[in-house]
């Protein structure tokens, strides 16, 4: 897989088209809701909703304790279509009982704003209703990839982006913050049209499975996921510490585009997973894998570099107003910061997953977060919303350096 025609094919094999297809949508959708979102809710409602999503996003990475993600490594490996069926019934069941659990923890977190917000519970209560449908639209998902179904799981993210965008819209229009909390809860749950009668009575891994193992992995991956993601929630919690609302939405504008040119090595590693997982040791097919990826994403991020490095006033104007043109050189750093994200973290992080290394990812996640937090006080009091933007920036890019040399270090110790 060493050239980039046996790179694409591979791509296509897997019924890759379908879930990049299904991506871009999906970043298209989420991209038109922010920029209305934007537009349509004062700056104060905005601010705090962004505050919740980013306390969302770090506890819907371990929806279910990583259940959903253990299901998708191990029913990968498995041949057998019936012990795919058990292994999926059993951690659908185990999984929501955890999901449970985080929700109301959850909740809990209200109670740190509620001094500062006192209308912010509300915002929580309808974040915690989409939580739960997060889980089943997960689990769902997982089930369409490990059986190979790439199809129907791009028409399943494709129903639930546009009639989220659609449903979205039309209600924030009309009532506001209210209409919006009202969508974005109930959207998950469509998720069931896709669901397929699964025996809730199975209580036991297969044989052929471990449970310590399959656990271990599913909380070191939902561990290492969170801890992930709270990279991009983290800042968002410390400019609301740190300053206020209005820099919130400032920042989230400079970040909105950049954080989106990812979606093309995620729909690369999303249909090629379970591939990467069968061949978690075979040395020769990964490092062709590497080889292939950098061929086709280096001259690709190129090209995103130098286009939004001329043209970041611009697109800023276009996409947003006179006023936000002000951030380009922050979105132009936040720019590079992905691309390279591309090239290391995203690349090396989902390779680590797919061999099981899962640790891996946990460790460096565990350097990256207390990195993150001692610049953003050092740096932030003083220069603001360039401060967090350095600190961001530093942090992802040497996490994603850390990564490439311990998964290096993992294939010289393959034969």
């Amino acid at each position: 897989m060493k050239s980039l025609p046996s790179f694409l094919r591979n791509f296509l094999k897997n019924q890759g088209q379908y879930i990049l297809a299904s991506l871009l949508i999906g970043k298209i959708c989420a991209f038109l809701s922010s920029l209305f979102i934007i537009k349509l809710l004062p700056i104060e409602d905005f601010g705090k909703m962004s505050i919740v999503a980013a306390v969302f996003a770090i506890f819907s990475s371990c929806a279910g304790f990583g259940s959903n993600q253990s299901l998708l490594r191990y029913g990968s490996i498995s041949e057998s279509q019936i012990d795919k069926e058990k292994l999926s019934a059993y951690l659908l069941r185990q999984g929501f009982i955890y999901q449970l659990v985080l929700t109301v923890i959850f909740l809990v977190c209200s109670l740190f704003y509620l001094n500062k917000y006192e209308d912010i519970i509300w915002i929580f209560i309808f974040f915690a209703v989409r939580f739960l449908g997060f889980y089943f639209f997960n689990y769902v998902q997982t089930e369409l990839r490990i059986n190979n179904k790439n199809r129907e799981f791009a028409k399943l993210n494709n129903v639930i982006n546009i009639a989220g965008l659609f449903v979205t819209l039309v209600l924030t229009y009309f009532f506001e913050l209210k209409g919006y909390l009202i969508a974005i809860a109930l959207i998950p749950f469509l998720c069931f049209f896709w669901y397929e009668r699964t025996d809730l009575s199975v209580k036991k891994v297969p044989n052929i499975f471990n449970s310590k193992e399959i656990w271990k992995y599913a909380f070191h991956t939902s561990g290492t996921t969170v801890l992930s993601d709270a990279l991009f929630s983290l800042d968002i919690l410390l400019l609301g510490f740190l300053l206020n609302e209005s820099y919130v939405a400032d920042y989230r504008v400079a970040i909105l585009i950049p954080s989106n040119v990812t979606f093309l090595a995620l729909a690369f590693m999303q249909s090629d997973f379970p591939v990467l997982a069968k061949n978690y040791n075979n040395k020769t097919f990964l490092k062709g894998y590497i080889s292939g990826y950098y061929r086709f994403f280096i001259p690709v991020c190129l090209v995103i570099f130098f286009v939004c490095t001329f043209y970041s006033k611009d697109i800023l104007k276009i996409f947003f107003n006179e006023k936000y043109a002000e951030n380009s050189l922050l979105f132009v750093i936040f720019t590079f910061t992905f691309l390279m994200n591309i090239l290391f973290r995203n690349l090396y992080g989902n390779l680590m997953s797919a061999v099981g290394k899962m640790v891996i990812n946990t460790n460096v996640s565990l350097l990256s977060l207390p990195l993150l937090i001692m610049l953003s006080f050092i740096l932030v009091p003083k220069y603001h919303l360039m401060g967090m933007t350095i600190s961001v920036s530093v942090t992802l890019v040497f996490s994603g350096f850390f990564l490439a040399f311990f998964f290096y270090k993992y294939l010289k110790e393959l034969k």
